[in-house]
């Protein structure tokens, strides 16, 4: 990761289109055609020139295009040259896009290029990874659904952004029965030790980081046994660590600016809070790999696509926080 300001050096963001057959490639190309980009990163689409130029075409937008092939190349882009810059090994071609359709052929190309960023970012010729709207649909028929980083308890986490608002998970896609049995105050422990380096590194110094209660009221065995011991062996050791606290108060005082973000124990407790407080302009942060991966809140949108109405907001928000986090500015202030 590359902690170096904007103002000093623009981070490199390498962009997933998305799924071609969904909004994912128009809410990518409205993005970067927004001066704000431009001023704090060098962004770098991976996915099909083909498809960014129809998309151009659809949007009625004019831009020249200048293709990448091979990793090398990245060390010799001329930045002052006007245009979009693609990072396209030939993995797809425009006849084989299924518009408003699931399609094995782009749920393979996807795959691949997810693929490609990661090795990017961890090559350094990439700072940040920003992923648009994928299809899990196409993905899984085509057998490349293991690409989708997913958060993994203990070893990488969910990180929902709304505004002030910020929720990691303790757990995910988890059935709420399962869920008492893997809270633990090793888990707890270790997982507030990497929210609190992760956004150290990311810029925000001592974050006050406030836990939710599994139980109403914060009031179970939970927490009594497990997630207590667990908050103050980490305060212990220096962290800025409150709680448990109820989780039907905590994400207000959140938002109020008490708290920069909020451990949840669960999937739904911290996305219901996250989608109550507002939707459009949300975007999600993976905490885990080794630079910035943020996506977008959304998903494909197959009954709009083609039109160019869709909203480019939450796209806008992940690649201009991606830039910011890369460069160890923290969350940018957005609109």
């Amino acid at each position: 990761m590359v902690n170096i300001p904007c103002s000093v050096k623009k981070p490199r963001v390498g962009i997933m289109i998305g799924d071609p057959s969904g909004i994912g490639p128009e809410v990518v190309i409205k993005s970067i055609f927004e001066e704000r980009i431009k001023k704090c990163c060098q962004p770098i689409l991976i996915g099909s020139v083909e498809v960014v130029q129809a998309v151009l075409d659809m949007l009625g937008k004019h831009a020249q295009l200048h293709v990448l092939t091979t990793p090398e190349q990245f060390n010799q882009i001329n930045w002052d040259n006007e245009g979009i810059f693609v990072f396209d090994t030939g993995e797809l071609a425009l006849k084989d896009v299924t518009l408003g359709k699931d399609n094995a052929v782009c749920g393979k190309a996807t795959g691949i290029w997810l693929d490609q960023a990661d090795q990017l970012a961890r090559m350094g010729l990439l700072d940040a990874t920003v992923m648009a709207p994928i299809s899990g649909v196409a993905m899984e028929e085509a057998g490349v659904l293991d690409r989708v980083v997913q958060p993994i308890p203990g070893q990488s986490y969910l990180l929902l952004v709304s505004g002030p608002l910020r929720v990691a998970h303790l757990t995910d896609h988890v059935p709420l029965r399962e869920v008492s049995g893997l809270i633990s105050r090793p888990l707890v422990e270790k997982t507030l030790e990497i929210l609190q380096q992760t956004f150290e590194v990311w810029g925000v110094k001592q974050p006050r980081i406030a836990v939710a209660g599994f139980n109403p009221h914060a009031k179970g065995q939970e927490e009594s046994e497990e997630i207590i011991p667990a908050v103050l062996a980490s305060q212990q050791k220096g962290l800025n660590v409150s709680g448990p606290i109820s989780p039907d108060t905590v994400f207000r005082h959140c938002i109020d600016g008490y708290y920069d973000l909020v451990l949840a124990m669960y999937h739904d407790q911290g996305h219901i809070a996250v989608k109550t407080a507002a939707f459009s302009g949300n975007y999600a942060v993976i905490i885990g790999p080794p630079y910035p991966h943020t996506s977008v809140a959304h998903g494909t949108a197959y009954d709009i696509v083609g039109k160019g109405i869709a909203d480019h907001s939450m796209m806008l928000n992940a690649i201009l926080a991606a830039a910011s986090l890369a460069a160890g500015e923290g969350f940018p202030q957005l609109n």
